[in-house]
């Protein structure tokens, strides 16, 4: 029996123009409106009580985070304008190219880290999570990176045959 292999589906595009993008976009738009919200009020007191460095140190990191979460706006305002069929999708990936995502520094910390409020650093987490997904789908867009698939032919055929063997099995 011959084996047809479908195509891949490419789900990247399916997810942006579906309810899913929806769902992300909310999240990301509520994100900056918090995080807005947070910097210019309770944040902003935070910050007055911090020694120097953690001062130094919060201010770096508001401005990294605000940097971020204004690249992630300009990013779901045109693949909701391609959504709704404001521009089409080569429109937005031209303008979307202008869009330079700024790499997610390696690791956080040194002096001053430890007096960074809580609410800063969830804040922080949470605004890498999601510039994570959304730099995921934008390098599955520009097909520079491809959603992973399973190893060999038929990766369920595979594991079965491990279990056989372990086991003892035909």
């Amino acid at each position: 029996m011959d084996e047809v292999m479908s195509p891949t589906v490419a789900l990247t595009p399916r997810l942006l123009s579906s309810g899913g993008f929806d769902l992300l976009y909310r999240e990301g738009m509520g994100l900056i409106e918090e995080v807005a919200a947070y910097l210019d009020g309770e944040g902003r007191t935070e910050s007055k009580t911090l020694s120097r460095e953690g001062s130094f140190l919060y201010a770096t990191e508001s401005m990294r985070l605000t940097t971020r979460l204004m690249q992630l706006a300009s990013w779901l305002l045109l693949q909701r304008a391609v959504n709704e069929g404001e521009i089409s999708p080569q429109q937005a990936l031209e303008e979307k190219s202008k869009v330079k995502f700024s790499a997610l520094p390696e690791d956080r910390g040194g002096p001053g880290w430890d007096e960074i409020p809580e609410r800063m650093k969830h804040y922080i987490e949470k605004g890498d999570r999601l510039f994570e997904r959304v730099v995921k789908f934008d390098r599955i867009e520009r097909g520079e990176d491809t959603p992973s698939k399973p190893a060999g032919e038929n990766a369920l055929s595979s594991q079965m045959d491990r279990l056989k063997a372990a086991f003892g099995g035909k």
